[in-house]
C-alpha cells in the first residue's frame, strides 16, 4: 500500500493554499500514492482572525474540491485539517479532518480532541479562542480495507488516543499537524515514532513548514513512519511530499511476535484509586 504526506506552508490565503495542495497530491498520485494525507489547517493558517474568515463547513468549496479531486485520481485523500463551520448556526467553530474515499464520499469526520492552548518558547497558543475540542475518537477505511485511525497534531501528545485508536482496530493513523518550530526540532520525530512502535501502526505525519501570518513557524520534517519505529520517509524544511510503501504483512508479522496490544490490561490502569504503598503481597524480585 503506498502513502503519501504532502507538506505546505499555508498562509491566509486559500486558494493559493489549495493550488499548491492540488499540485502535490496531484504529484504523489502520480507517484503510486493511493493514500495521500495533506496537513492541519492546508485551507488557511494565520491569525486568528483569518482562522474564523477562512473557516468552511464540510460541505464548503474546499472538501467540494477534496471530494472532486479524490474522485479524478481514484485516490483516498485525507484533506488533513479544516477550520470548519458548523452547518447549525450558533455552533462553535472546529479543527476538523476529513476522510475522503476514492469515490468521492466523504467516509470520516474527525474534530480535534486536544486544544493547543500552551506556551512554547515565550509564545502563547490559545486554539481554544478560535476553535473547541471534538467528543468522539474516529477511526476509518481506506478502499483497501485498511483501518485508518485519525488524529491532529497536539493529539499526538496524548497516548490515550493511539491506544483506543489501535484497540479499535486501526493499523495506520493519518496525522494532519502543524507543529511548531521548537517542537518539532526536539519532540516531533520522537513522538511520531513513540506512537508507531507503542501501538504497532503506521503513522503518516503531514506537517505544515515555514513561516505563517501572524509569526507562527512550523518545521516540517513530514514523516511516514513503520510499526517498528522505522522512519520510512522524511521532508525536509520546504513544501513538497514524501512517499512510501507500508508492508502490511511485516506490520502482522510484528505483532505477532511482539504481542503488545493484547498484553494491555486497560482494566487496571483505569482504576482511580491508588494503591496504598506497600500493600503488595506480591514477593519482591
Amino acid at each position: 500500500m503506498r502513502v503519501a504526506a504532502v507538506q505546505l506552508n499555508s498562509t491566509a490565503d486559500t486558494a493559493a493554499n489549495t493550488a499548491t495542495a492540488e499540485r502535490l497530491t496531484r504529484a504523489a498520485a502520480a507517484d503510486g500514492a493511493r493514500l495521500v494525507v495533506l496537513p492541519e489547517k492546508w485551507t488557511v493558517l494565520g491569525r486568528d482572525d483569518d482562522l474564523r474568515a477562512g473557516a468552511q463547513t464540510v460541505r464548503g468549496p474546499a472538501i467540494e474540491w477534496a471530494r472532486a479531486l479524490a474522485r479524478e485520481l481514484r485516490i483516498d485523500l485525507v484533506a488533513g485539517s479544516i477550520v470548519e463551520r458548523r452547518e447549525a448556526a450558533g455552533e462553535p467553530l472546529a479543527n476538523t479532518s476529513v476522510h475522503i474515499g476514492p469515490d468521492g464520499e466523504l467516509r470520516a469526520v474527525y474534530r480535534k480532541l486536544h486544544m493547543f492552548d500552551v506556551e512554547v518558547a515565550g509564545r502563547v497558543y490559545r486554539e481554544s479562542a478560535v476553535t473547541e475540542p471534538g467528543s468522539e475518537v474516529v477511526l476509518s477505511a481506506s478502499a483497501d480495507g485498511v483501518e485508518l485511525g485519525m488524529a491532529i497534531c497536539y493529539d499526538l501528545r496524548f497516548p490515550g488516543l493511539f491506544a483506543a485508536l489501535a484497540a479499535r482496530g486501526a493499523r495506520v493513523v493519518v496525522l494532519p499537524s502543524a507543529f511548531t518550530l521548537p517542537t518539532t526540532r526536539d519532540h516531533w520525530e520522537i513522538l511520531v515514532r513513540a506512537r508507531a512502535i507503542e501501538n504497532e501502526v503506521f503513522v503518516i505525519a503531514a506537517n505544515q513548514v515555514g513561516a505563517h501570518p501572524g509569526g507562527n513557524r512550523s518545521g516540517g520534517q513530514s514523516l511516514i513512519c513503520d510499526p517498528w519505529g522505522v522512519v520510512l520517509a522524511r521532508a525536509q524544511e520546504q513544501e513538497g511530499y514524501v512517499a512510501a510503501d507500508l508492508d502490511l504483512v511485516r506490520q502482522a508479522e510484528i505483532r505477532a511476535q511482539l504481542p503488545v496490544l493484547e498484553h494491555r490490561r486497560p482494566e487496571v490502569y483505569s482504576q482511580t484509586s491508588p494503591r496504598t504503598r506497600g500493600s503488595s503481597t506480591g514477593a519482591l524480585a
